[in-house]
């Protein structure tokens, strides 16, 4: 009986223990989350990588192209599902597979599009969900030649979940390339939550591009990635607003305006629509709009508009065109001195992201 009780004893001294340790462990992690945090500051100046001749004019009149990917860390091939929208992946397939995935992308974007602007969304620079490919330098590699601006859109503490598999530290961001020089840019930090879950939030931002016109103008670019995963209206309605008073400022100085990126709103469904879809995805508030604003798919017919291809896909499952939900939230905003010529939601099955790329082609009047 003594033994018995000597044994009992020692593994509940155990179980102590370890709960002490996981205890500790856990304090550690969230000290740590807390310590590490931190947001770029708003309004920050970023470095244009030279690449187009000083001889490259911006032209009234001429028609140039603009697409807009959200390239999804390279990680998205059609069977990847993702655990934060449901799914089962946390990283991506492979090392081989992430530039697999990134230089298809890229090659059929250079290839077959030929824009003369890119804007591109979630580019990792050193992510343990990409095993740390830097996706800025394939994309450099691809588009010498080209003007160049990248803003850091989160630089995250390292997410020790799922446990089998955690998700890591992911620094990544928006790339902006320019056949033609890029005077400036300047990169605007959107607000986010301030309270706890600022911890389990993805910073968020948006650049603003400014290339110089032959006429005295500017064309001044927007990529953007605006929050997803169900943020609150406060949230919605901060980075809405701001988005929209930086567009009316510059196209009140007389500047054209073409603001394009992953703007995780339904973009195809009005305010009353009351179609059926999923909570996150929110119609976009088109009345905040600036007055001399409009989306570009509201320049195309009904017919038109509710025929383009859906942009991005629902992650919560491998890729099935029967059953997954699909929904368009990328797209491009233009200012009234902005003609869009064409404008097209490419079908690649979602071939390289759960994004498709949007493609436009304009004319500055």
């Amino acid at each position: 009986m003594a033994k018995q009780k000597k044994v009992c004893k020692v593994i509940l001294k155990g179980a102590g223990l370890l709960l002490l340790a996981i205890v500790l462990a856990v304090a550690v992690y969230a000290a740590y989350v807390m310590i590490s945090y931190k947001r770029l500051p708003d309004n920050l100046s970023l470095e244009v990588k030279p690449g187009a001749g000083a001889d490259a004019v911006l032209t009234s009149g001429q028609e140039y192209g603009i697409t807009t990917y959200n390239i999804g860390f390279g990680a998205y091939t059609p069977e990847f599902s993702f655990f934060m929208d449901g799914g089962t992946s946390s990283v991506a397939a492979s090392r081989e597979s992430v530039e697999e995935t990134v230089a298809g992308a890229v090659s059929y974007v250079k290839d077959t599009l030929k824009p003369d602007f890119l804007l591109w969304q979630e580019v990792d620079l050193d992510a343990t969900r990409s095993y740390h490919v830097n996706q800025y330098e394939m994309l450099q590699t691809v588009y010498e030649g080209y003007d160049m601006t990248f803003a850091v859109n989160y630089d995250s503490a390292f997410l020790f979940y799922p446990l089998t598999q955690p998700h890591g530290k992911s620094k990544a961001g928006l790339a902006v390339m320019s056949s033609y020089p890029i005077e400036s840019a300047l990169r605007r930090s959107f607000p986010i939550s301030t309270s706890f879950s600022k911890f389990l939030d993805l910073d968020r931002c948006y650049s603003i591009n400014r290339i110089p016109v032959d006429n005295g103008k500017y064309l001044c670019i927007i990529n953007l990635h605006m929050s997803a995963y169900g943020n609150s209206d406060e949230i919605r309605q901060g980075q809405v607003s701001m988005l929209c008073e930086d567009m009316r400022r510059e196209y009140e100085a007389g500047n054209y305006v073409i603001c394009g990126g992953d703007f995780n709103h339904d973009l195809k469904a009005l305010s009353d629509d009351g179609s059926q879809r999923e909570s996150w995805a929110y119609p976009f508030p088109r009345e905040e709009l600036p007055k001399g604003f409009a989306f570009c798919m509201d320049t195309l017919s009904d017919e038109e508009r509710a025929a383009l291809h859906d942009s991005a896909r629902n992650a919560d499952e491998a890729y099935n065109p029967e059953t997954t939900y699909t929904v368009t939230l990328d797209g491009f905003i233009i200012s009234d001195n902005v003609k869009c010529t064409w404008y097209e939601n490419v079908d690649l099955q979602y071939q390289y992201s759960d994004h498709d790329p949007v493609y436009m082609r304009f004319v500055l009047k």
